[in-house]
């Protein structure tokens, strides 16, 4: 059974919408190398502003996420678009793998995240390195499980990220996506609205001096095809088994398929 189609997630040329979201309209630099700089700029207060803007109900989300993983017990395990390494650490807390691989295209987000294994003691444990989802320098099946933390929106094609992922799991292993989704509940939507078109971007001019970063986040994140639409896009990249869970009335969306 095929299933339906919905016509806004598509941008010309068969690119899906939020494939074309970037930064800064008017750069002639690719969403890629635009996303890198972008967090580069604000890798310093990062983790600050998750926290605040998000009232640290993100910590939640990401534990819920890395717990769809408890009953595989993976023990390597890629986190992509890991940032300052947050669910990395998180990972190795909940879950003891073997061996966490972090990978990045921001050298900013991942300087940060190195000084915060180091904190842990934890370079045996977790690695971090400059990486492109898009051509994952690891071997195929080199993997138990993939967490992908608020990073599949930034990717520039998000089905090849999708397959390139699946590639380098294991026949079995599990990939868990964790994106912002929108609410369906009508007055929490206004409320959210609200938030992600005036608040979030306020606070991101005012903080991290960068208004276009959190104006991309809410751009990005209503361009983006959620729910059934992105388990569709799971499947036609390989993946099976898929499911959803929401969060929080909608905002946040775990996202998970095996191989």
């Amino acid at each position: 059974m095929q299933l339906p189609v919905n016509n806004n997630i598509f941008a010309p040329m068969g690119q899906f919408a939020h494939d074309t979201v970037v930064p800064k309209k008017n750069s002639s630099l690719s969403k890629k190398e635009q996303v890198a700089d972008m967090f580069d700029s604000i890798a310093i207060r990062y983790d600050f502003l998750n926290r605040f803007l998000s009232a640290g109900i993100d910590i939640t989300w990401r534990k819920k996420a890395i717990k769809q993983l408890a009953a595989l017990k993976p023990q390597t395990i890629l986190d992509v678009a890991t940032g300052t390494a947050d669910v990395a650490l998180m990972t190795y807390d909940i879950l003891h793998p073997t061996k966490i691989i972090g990978i990045d295209i921001s050298d900013g987000m991942l300087d940060l995240g190195r000084k915060k294994i180091v904190a842990r003691g934890l370079e045996a444990k977790i690695e971090l390195f400059n990486g492109d989802s898009e051509n994952i320098g690891f071997e195929a099946n080199s993997f138990d499980a993939i967490t992908v933390a608020f990073g599949v929106r930034n990717f520039q094609n998000l089905s090849k990220g999708l397959e390139e992922m699946r590639r380098v799991l294991k026949p079995g292993g599990k990939l868990v996506v964790l994106e912002f989704s929108k609410p369906k509940n009508k007055i929490f939507k206004g409320f959210y609205n609200l938030y992600m078109n005036n608040i979030a971007p306020g606070f991101g001019k005012l903080v991290a001096k960068n208004k276009d970063a959190y104006q991309y986040l809410n751009d990005s994140v209503q361009a983006f095809p959620e729910g059934q639409s992105f388990l569709g896009i799971m499947k036609e990249a390989g993946f099976t088994q898929t499911y959803l869970q929401t969060l929080t009335l909608g905002i946040c969306t775990i996202y998970c398929g095996n191989k």
